[in-house]
């Protein structure tokens, strides 16, 4: 139904899309203008250069709007305002020449709701990777109103991007402090001081300690556990991602990617460790609190800590930036030669180790760094919801806008 005063119309009726020049590798310079490519709509500054004489509809400058057709859902794919310098477009990416009567940050958003319908329909390859021809785009049908709605409805969800543009600047300096803080907690540069015994520091192989913490290697508090599941349990599966740890494999991946026989699978119960051997090197290792029993790949590693280490503090240190440095180092020198990182080798890496009391002193802190942190991703995601559900609805006419003489001439 289309609300009273407004039009239905193809995207084609409201803008005009302007697809980008294929430059050849041969035509790549180390100067000139940069050639703007999907890659860079993120921020991603690693550039090739055209030094030629660009034609003028391949030139971008700050402020166009560009539309990425081909892309990665969610990430990519779609619109976005190009705010670095002037340089010149890539193929896969659309110029957006607004209409004349259109008011352009309303047609942002609109174009924005477009993406959005595009990418629920997308599925199988193109669930992840989506990649559309320009009529895709513009036969879509949008509902249109007077230029003084568009502006008003605009000027409404600028709003809440500013308010969510505020709490992931929030997000990044509380994990920027969360970080900083970590390093100096489980390196004994920061203390509690019911904890300190002595102010002298000794020398590691991983660099300067108080004298009254311990260096050992990670066989020296934890030890491996292979236990398969030859018995068929059926537990849930579980995968280790680089970031979030143990997730559940159904839920991650959308999908079944393991074996239907998991009588190889090894089990790991609520409290153990594990990493894949063939992928530790980017980070991914996690400490399994999902379930009491679940099953991992055969090509995992399971171990699980002794008494003499906290936890939270060991998975709190091998997530750190300086371990997966140290297991990439470990997989590069590792005699395997598929580039696996086996137990022997990984458990001969060191480990910092304070006393329990202040291992949980510092696990207590991370603790409530981690809590602060979920607090603000929970009010981010509400309120990335909140404004969803009203761009649809603004957009749609379900919800009427009132608009000022001013914006209305």
């Amino acid at each position: 139904m289309v609300p009273e005063g407004w039009r239905a119309v193809p995207v084609s009726d409201i803008c005009t899309l302007k697809n980008g020049h294929g430059f050849k590798p041969q035509e790549w310079d180390t100067k000139g203008l940069p050639i703007i490519r999907i890659q860079n709509l993120n921020g991603n500054e690693n550039f090739n250069y055209f030094s030629g004489e660009p034609e003028k509809e391949w030139v971008v400058e700050p402020g166009q709007m560009l539309f990425a057709w081909a892309g990665t859902k969610g990430v990519s794919f779609g619109p976005t305002i190009w705010r670095g310098q002037t340089g010149v477009l890539n193929q896969h990416i659309f110029k957006v020449l607004p209409d004349t009567a259109v008011d352009e940050d309303w047609l942002f958003y609109c174009l924005r709701s477009v993406t959005e319908r595009i990418e629920r329909k997308a599925h199988g390859f193109k669930a992840t990777l989506v990649h559309v021809r320009k009529s895709e785009i513009d036969n879509q049908i949008i509902l249109c109103p007077p230029i003084g709605d568009q502006k008003r409805i605009a000027e409404i969800l600028s709003t809440w991007d500013r308010a969510i543009g505020v709490t992931e600047n929030l997000m990044k300096n509380s994990r920027a402090q969360k970080t900083a803080l970590l390093q100096q907690l489980l390196t004994g540069k920061t203390r509690f001081p019911e904890h300190v015994r002595s102010r002298s520091f000794k020398n590691t192989a991983y660099g300067r300690i108080p004298s009254d913490w311990d260096f050992v290697h990670i066989s020296d508090v934890a030890r491996e556990v292979s236990s398969r599941n030859a018995d068929d349990h059926d537990y849930p599966v579980v995968s280790c991602s680089k970031h979030r740890g143990f997730v559940n494999s159904l839920e991650y991946f959308k999908k079944q990617v393991f074996s239907e026989n998991r009588t190889t699978y090894k089990i790991i119960s609520r409290g153990q460790f594990g990493f894949p051997s063939n992928h530790i090197e980017e980070g991914s290792i996690g400490h399994q609190d999902l379930h009491d029993h679940a099953l991992v790949s055969p090509i995992y590693c399971v171990f699980e800590a002794s008494e003499r280490i906290n936890h939270r503090y060991l998975y709190s240190l091998l997530k750190t930036d300086r371990y997966r440095q140290l297991f990439s180092a470990a997989t590069n020198g590792s005699v395997d030669r598929r580039g696996n990182l086996r137990w022997k080798e990984f458990s001969k890496i060191g480990v910092f180790l304070p006393s329990l009391e202040e291992q949980e002193s510092i696990t207590s802190a991370i603790g409530i760094l981690d809590r602060n942190l979920r607090t603000k991703e929970a009010l981010l995601a509400k309120l990335r919801q909140e404004k969803s559900a009203l761009m649809q609805q603004l957009l749609t006419g379900k919800r009427r806008v009132k608009i000022d003489k001013e914006i209305a001439a």
